[in-house]
């Protein structure tokens, strides 16, 4: 009999980074004024309680994959690099219309890309920093060398229009990254976890239901659980909260992100508030914002942003990464 055969690897990479990122959001605007035709509440309601003035809810032929297509083209015409140097993709989505085939592989064929791996993930308002987390070992063990990264959600297939707790706050669209390798790291350890004995506070039960959440219960969490994860993030990536140029949180709800903020104390960072126009777009938020503070030029490239996800699950993820 022969020996143990010693298996190869490919060789490690110092580090990986983001490269750039892409959004794309539907053409309809919904106001609160709009649901207040439908549902007990007002515009000054909707704001103080949520902090949200309009969504974008997709039409009702656009799909996740149509979406997730035109934000990941757009991450990809950024980033300089051709549809043929992406060997991985990765999308996030807890809203999927189908269970399969995963939409990655549809999302690839759309934009050209010839044969990557291609996978989607469910981590809910957390997905997007789980799927980074992901693209980064995938560039550093050898595995990829370019990842298209996509969170992209139709949550509104799944809210009951009538349930003012669910109909005011989530809402439509996608935002993309492209990652590559690095000389030195641009992306953070994650710092992840979750707290399945209160998975039920946000879910959908079965194929025949709604969204439903126990928002008090969420929100005492996020407000209380988070900032922690984030600040954890923080010091395992060597960055102290005041050198941070941005801290973008979930934008789940405006009270929930300027209090971890506070309890952040990034002094000198400029704080995510994207979902006063785009509303909670669950595992896209991130990404989404990130791409629209690019957009206006309110971050320096090269500087540390901290990105925290957080929600159904319970999951939570945080990372730093560098700014392209």
């Amino acid at each position: 009999m022969s020996g143990p055969v010693a298996l190869r690897l490919p060789p490690l990479v110092a580090g990986s980074r983001v490269l750039a990122f892409g959004d794309y959001q539907p053409a309809r605007v919904v106001t609160n004024d709009e649901i207040a035709e439908t549902v007990d509440t007002d515009d000054e309601w909707i704001r103080s309680r949520v902090g949200i003035v309009e969504r974008r809810i997709a039409a009702p032929d656009e799909t996740i994959v149509d979406m997730a297509a035109h934000a990941g083209g757009k991450a990809l015409a950024a980033s300089g690099l051709a549809p043929g140097d992406i060997d991985l993709v990765i999308v996030a989505t807890c809203s999927a219309e189908t269970p399969m085939p995963a939409h990655a592989a549809s999302v690839a064929h759309r934009l050209g890309i010839a044969a990557p791996g291609a996978y989607d993930l469910n981590a809910a308002c957390s997905g997007f920093c789980y799927a980074l987390a992901s693209a980064d070992a995938a560039v550093r063990t050898g595995m990829a060398r370019h990842v298209l990264v996509v969170g992209a959600e139709k949550m509104s297939q799944w809210i009951d229009w009538t349930d003012r707790s669910t109909c005011i706050i989530f809402a439509d669209g996608a935002g993309a990254a492209v990652v590559g390798p690095s000389e030195a790291p641009g992306i953070g350890p994650v710092v992840w976890g979750s707290d399945g004995g209160a998975a039920d506070h946000i879910m959908i039960e079965d194929r025949r239901s709604f969204i439903r959440q126990e928002g008090q219960s969420v929100f005492r969490w996020a407000t209380s659980a988070v900032a922690p994860v984030a600040l954890a993030a923080c010091e395992r990536a060597g960055v102290r909260p005041d050198e941070l140029a941005a801290v973008v949180p979930h934008q789940a709800n405006l009270r929930i992100i300027d209090a971890i903020a506070r309890k952040v104390k990034a002094t000198n960072a400029v704080v995510a508030h994207d979902i006063t126009h785009t509303g909670n777009t669950s595992g896209a938020s991130i990404p989404l914002a990130l791409s629209h503070m690019l957009g206006r030029g309110d971050l320096p490239s090269g500087a540390p942003a901290l990105l925290i996800g957080f929600g159904a699950g319970l999951a939570y993820a945080a990372q730093v990464i560098q700014i392209p």
